[in-house]
């Protein structure tokens, strides 16, 4: 079964296009090393809750806006080969490609499905 990493993250709502050219450069290095898809999801209908909401867990102010965004893999080890070259690769380099976006607010997490229903179209 496929494997998916997850990411909530708050980007200046003035940076989009920035941060719309970084996914471009860096996504496609997920499926190089293996990931079988990438989304990045502008929010949209984001509402604040009473006790949690994402704009709080990542500590949203009011000119963020908070963006999901999921990688696809085919299995767990295909993920853990990927993530170490990712690692080991200069294009992941924060130096030569800097996130449009305050990274130690961001959340993010490994998981195994337990529920997979429709289509992959």
């Amino acid at each position: 079964m496929s494997y998916i990493d997850g990411f909530v993250i708050a980007v200046p709502t003035a940076d989009k296009q920035k941060f719309i050219d970084h996914a471009n450069t860096f996504d496609p290095v997920f499926i190089e090393y293996g990931a079988t898809r990438v989304l990045e999801c502008w929010g949209d209908d984001v509402p604040a809750g009473k006790q949690t909401d994402f704009q709080r867990a990542v500590q949203a102010r009011d000119d963020e806006t908070v963006v999901f965004s999921w990688v696809e893999w085919p299995d767990k080890a295909t993920r853990d080969a990927g993530f170490k070259k990712m690692m080991e690769d200069p294009r992941m380099d924060p130096k030569t490609n800097p996130m449009p976006f305050d990274g130690a607010r961001m959340i993010f997490g490994g998981f195994a499905p337990v529920v997979d229903l429709g289509s992959r179209a």
